[in-house]
């Protein structure tokens, strides 16, 4: 299985560092988010990694290559030109993915100790097309989810609005997670459904949620820390040595 580390993004709530470095190389207890999740997906045996790159790409290439990629088959998907948004950089990575292969994603910013095994037997007593980590932890924004697990939907918890794929009554309200099982059909989905340019994988699941199974796996309970803002870091080095 190969996985995709989202790597690209502007880091804009974590100046000042971002002024200078991409947010994946922010240090946590002497590593760097991207190391981090390169030696988590290992734990799994996962080891063919794609990382797309925007924000100071060129220093990212460097760190990979300076630590032979952390011990895993890292590959570079190119943003340089524009950054594309996790859908978006996922739908450009296409061709450094294995046709006909299931794969995961994962987000630098998120470190967690979801166990990938269960996250994976879960996709497949599912039998969906996307199944991702989520808890009941707060919010701002969180997915809708039915009894069943399936996603109904999308809901801004500041603003009050909503985006419903299924109506269905008391849908639960969960966080996510940015831990993802895909198949590997997601791609002529995105493509069938209109996608292109930048875009956000939240979009995609949304708009595909009422015609495909697009499940929720509840891991509350584990840890998991969003290293989004400075101030994250010292959350995340008391959880993660």
């Amino acid at each position: 299985m190969k996985a995709m580390i989202f790597s690209a993004g502007l880091g804009t709530r974590f100046k000042p560092w971002t002024d200078h470095h991409p947010k994946a190389l922010a240090v946590v207890n002497g590593k760097s988010l991207l190391q981090r999740n390169i030696e988590y997906l290992q734990e799994y045996k996962v080891q063919d990694i794609i990382v797309n790159v925007h924000h100071f790409a060129d220093q990212i290439e460097a760190a990979v290559t300076a630590n032979d990629g952390w011990g895993s088959r890292v590959v570079i998907s190119d943003e340089r030109d524009v950054v594309l948004e996790t859908g978006g950089g996922l739908l450009n990575a296409k061709g450094l993915f294995t046709p006909g292969e299931r794969f995961i994603t994962c987000n630098a910013d998120i470190l967690t100790d979801l166990n990938i095994r269960k996250l994976i037997r879960f996709h497949e007593t599912q039998k969906a097309l996307i199944s991702f980590g989520v808890t009941d932890r707060k919010s701002s924004r969180v997915l809708l989810f039915d009894e069943e697990n399936r996603l109904c939907g999308w809901r801004n918890v500041q603003t009050g609005e909503e985006r419903i794929s299924i109506a269905k009554p008391n849908l639960v309200a969960k966080a996510y997670s940015c831990v993802v099982i895909f198949e590997y059909e997601i791609f002529e989905l995105m493509k069938k459904a209109g996608f292109s340019g930048k875009f956000s994988l939240i979009d995609v699941y949304l708009k595909l949620a009422a015609h495909h199974r697009i499940m929720g796996y509840d891991h509350s309970g584990d840890r998991l820390v969003d290293v989004g803002k400075p101030e994250s870091v010292g959350i995340a080095e008391k959880q993660f040595t």
